[in-house]
């Protein structure tokens, strides 16, 4: 070549350097930060899919910390119920020894119940002052809020679980579908054996033995049979047509009715004919268009939009076709579980207060009744009653301790297990796509390096290629 103005092969050996060395600028750029994408130009998709993935790390690490959080705060609110159960299983001693009234002064009954009043104020101020960073857990605080609640149909509810969405409240509808019975068997005066009988009476509480004359009145076998009615749980009422009901105090299939005769006739009988023993009914509603499971006059419903027990009123419940309903209008403790703010990556749990006055059962009583003053205390004589609702306190208690313990198992424990899954996995996508690869870029930062060098070398040969022309001017 003997042109001297254009160098083209000097172009070509710088325009090779320029790429050599742009090549080896990344990889120097990559091995000082660890990152294969230091700017969007070194890969615009990768770096659209790495950010987001970054996002969900974000939003599932903080969702790791949302629920390990909420799982102290419930494990603080169980701690606390674990030290209402012991006073409440002091107190159901004190309440059976002080039964004992022919081994028992009244002093010691005094003392007794001085012991229960300790206790039931040590359960209130438990309820009123357990707390977490502030947040009050076990005085009602935490628990769902209700309006237009129909106590006519509804004896006692339980609002366990509300997804309220974008919603400011949640409309509850109950109908029922299979009415609440109690075990109920009819004799019939025209049955009474002429020489008398002797009949044995049973019910869900124990049973008792009769013996009436022959001409015994029908009422007089009401008001014996009455009269054992703590010993057996039947109670008889008389029919208008001379005849009697055996009927159980309680409702639903686990209450029953039986009267066999001993000796002489005493037949009775139900719907189907001439039996010796009668069931009960639970009751079946539907709630919100839910099939609901029912017990006795109570029905639960556990769904993912709402969980609740309900006590129905026996007239309300034992008429099928029967409607009424309410609203869940706020509260609850939520707890935001996954990585997006939405109703599906939320839950919401209500938590009652166990202050005396709200532990025990409609119609039975609460424990603050067993207290000195109240109408069932060990004072007054009421060792029984007071016992019916200690034993309703601590059913309170340990299904409450249940359900918090069943959402820290199965909702915080498997969710927290879950996302560290899903962070260790979407953590390793993101980094297959934007953490550097150490091996692979020293390989390629060599191989520019060795081009760099050979680059330079052929540069500096192809700027000598020109001076070669001075041979023809000599």
């Amino acid at each position: 070549m003997s042109r001297i103005n254009t160098n083209v092969s000097a172009l070509i050996a710088v325009h090779d350097l320029f790429k050599n060395n742009a090549d080896m600028s990344v990889r120097l750029a990559r091995l000082s930060s660890g990152l294969k994408i230091n700017a969007a130009k070194d890969d615009p998709a990768g770096l659209i899919a790495s950010e987001n993935m970054r996002t969900d790390m974000a939003g599932i690490g903080q969702a790791i910390d949302n629920a390990t959080r909420a799982s102290n705060v419930i494990g603080t609110a169980e701690g606390a119920l674990n030290e209402v159960s012991a006073l409440l299983v002091g107190i159901k001693r004190l309440v059976v020894g002080a039964a004992n009234k022919g081994g028992l002064s009244e002093e010691e009954i005094e003392a007794n119940q001085l012991q229960v009043d300790s206790a039931v104020g040590s359960i209130t101020r438990i309820a009123q002052t357990t707390e977490f960073q502030g947040i009050k857990l076990l005085n009602g605080n935490l628990d769902f809020t209700v309006s237009g609640m129909p106590a006519a149909n509804i004896a006692d509810f339980q609002i366990h679980a509300v997804r309220f969405g974008d919603s400011a409240s949640f409309p509850v509808a109950v109908e029922v579908l299979q009415s609440a019975n109690q075990a109920d068997l009819l004799f019939s005066a025209a049955g009474t054996g002429a020489t008398g009988v002797t009949v044995e009476v049973a019910g869900l509480k124990g049973s008792e033995v009769f013996s009436f004359a022959a001409s015994t009145a029908i009422s007089a076998m009401a008001f014996s049979v009455n009269k054992a009615t703590d010993i057996t749980g039947v109670s008889a009422t008389v029919s208008g047509a001379g005849g009697m009901h055996f009927s159980s105090q309680e409702y639903g299939s686990k209450a029953f009715v039986s009267v066999a005769a001993i000796s002489g006739t005493f037949d009775v009988s139900n719907d189907v004919g001439v039996v010796t023993r009668d069931a009960g009914q639970d009751v079946s509603a539907v709630v919100n268009g839910s099939q609901t499971h029912g017990d006795g006059l109570e029905v639960l419903l556990r769904s993912t939009s709402l969980s609740l027990n309900l006590t129905l009123d026996s007239t309300f419940a034992t008429t099928v076709g029967n409607t009424t309903g309410f609203s869940v209008t706020g509260g609850g403790a939520l707890f935001q579980l996954g990585g997006d703010v939405n109703v599906n990556q939320q839950a919401n749990i209500g938590i009652q207060s166990v202050a005396a006055q709200r532990l025990g059962k409609g119609g039975v009583g609460q424990l603050s009744d067993i207290v000195t003053g109240g109408q069932y205390s060990l004072l007054a004589g009421e060792a029984s009653q007071a016992d019916d609702i200690v034993e309703e306190a601590i059913k309170d208690i340990t299904t409450l301790r249940g359900r918090l313990g069943a959402f820290q198992l199965n909702t915080l424990d498997t969710t927290i297990n879950s996302l560290q899954v899903a962070l260790e996995n979407v953590t390793a996508s993101e980094s297959a796509i934007r953490d550097a690869d150490f091996a692979v870029e020293t390989a390629k930062l060599t191989r520019s390096q060795i081009l760099q060098q050979a680059n330079t070398r052929i540069l500096a040969l192809a700027n000598q290629q020109p001076q070669s022309v001075l041979g023809l001017l000599s």
